[in-house]
């Protein structure tokens, strides 16, 4: 409960009125501040007497692409048992993390035991995630003495993903023979990783019968596909790399989380494995279900361009190349970020095949990475249109 400064000034001034008008003899004055004062009482007991509310929320969908629909619907009921509620709510609708804006929600006379429902258009225009909620009411007296503010409901959350776009193409995958070559192969190979116990559902043709009677026990085959491409990308979420950064954001980086979004979706549409790793540290993925993409799309609404120097890169790199997740790394980067590309070349070892997608305005002079793929695009359309273009990874 807030009393507003009208309702300040009316107290002092009734309460100075009253002890004027009974200390030097004037009833007029003490019949002013005593009107005051009752005001301001009255305007704390009809703040106190605050509607009794019952908030649901939804939203459909809860994960969209940027500049597709989504709705919130609020159905509040009037829990109370006497007098119809008549007021504007505010629900508050905004990017996690900042104060946002919020929504209007007018509720004109509703009755004891009735709800209602409104319903709203959640701005999308922007990848990122949106707060909703919870709702707030605010409630003052006619005079505008007091304010009280409570809220109602649950909260939710809208994940805005970037925009994809369509890429035909995958990397082909790499074979490894026992004699250590690396062959390109565009189909799967099964070949023989580890042995492990047998387990019920096992398939009896693939017991080890010679371990197994070294042992004492069943110790059945793991096979691996070694030969499918495991695409890794790596997102490069740090500030100084997006020369074109402001207070508004980078569109440059929005650029790069569009082209690290088309390649999770051509990866999830031939039912690849991918992982996504931010420079900052985050990484989500890893698997070849289908529903796998939602946790690598929700780390790449969330992302943003975090301070950090080149120590950051160091130890992503030195974390892919002691674990090497995938045989296929694609580096995503800023025109900032171009001097930094020797501690990306490096990983050349562990990783087979390595590509570096640099996002942003061409430059005058660009330096030309050693030993990696280029791929140099002004957006993710553009990106998307370069990378089917390669004839060889």
């Amino acid at each position: 409960m807030i009393v507003t400064l009208r309702g300040v000034g009316l107290t002092a001034g009734g309460v100075a009125l009253l002890a004027t008008g009974f200390r030097f003899g004037y009833p007029e004055l003490a019949v002013l501040g005593a009107t005051a004062v009752i005001a301001q009482l009255h305007a704390l007991v009809h703040a106190a007497l605050r509607p009794r509310l019952s908030v649901t929320r939804s939203v459909e969908p809860d994960r969209v692409s940027r500049g597709e629909g989504s709705t919130v619907t609020l159905t509040v009921r009037n829990t109370g048992r006497f007098g119809a509620a008549t007021l504007v709510a505010h629900d508050r609708c905004g990017r996690a993390g900042q104060p946002g804006a919020t929504v209007p929600v007018p509720l004109l006379r509703l009755r004891p035991g009735t709800d209602t429902d409104v319903s709203y258009p959640v701005p999308t225009d922007r990848r990122g995630v949106v707060d909703v909620g919870p709702l707030q009411v605010t409630r003052r007296d006619p005079l505008g003495l007091v304010s009280v503010s409570r809220s109602h409901g649950d909260t939710a959350r809208i994940w805005v993903y970037p925009k994809s776009h369509l890429i035909q193409a995958v990397p082909a995958g790499i074979s490894r023979s026992l004699d250590g070559r690396l062959d390109r192969v565009p189909h799967g190979a099964i070949t023989f990783d580890t042995l492990r116990e047998y387990v019920i559902g096992d398939e009896l043709r693939h017991v080890h019968w010679r371990t197994s009677a070294k042992v004492g026990e069943l110790m059945v085959r793991e096979h691996l596909d070694t030969s499918l491409p495991q695409l890794v990308v790596l997102l490069d979420d740090r500030a100084g790399s997006w020369a074109d950064r402001d207070a508004a954001g980078s569109a440059s980086f929005e650029s790069a989380c569009e082209a690290a979004a088309s390649i999770v979706a051509a990866a999830t549409r031939e039912d690849l494995p991918v992982t996504l790793h931010l420079v900052s540290g985050p990484a989500a993925g890893g698997g070849r279900i289908r529903g796998a993409a939602r946790g690598l799309l929700d780390l790449l609404a969330e992302a943003e361009p975090a301070p950090g120097g080149d120590e950051l890169l160091v130890t992503a790199t030195s974390r892919l190349r002691q674990h090497r997740p995938g045989d296929t790394l694609i580096y995503l980067t800023g025109t900032a970020g171009l001097a930094d590309l020797a501690l990306v070349s490096g990983l050349k070892g562990p990783f087979p095949a390595v590509a570096v997608g640099v996002l942003g305005p061409r430059l005058a002079a660009e330096p030309q990475p050693a030993g990696v793929l280029l791929l140099r695009a002004e957006d993710g359309e553009d990106f998307a249109a370069v990378w089917d273009g390669v004839a060889r990874w």
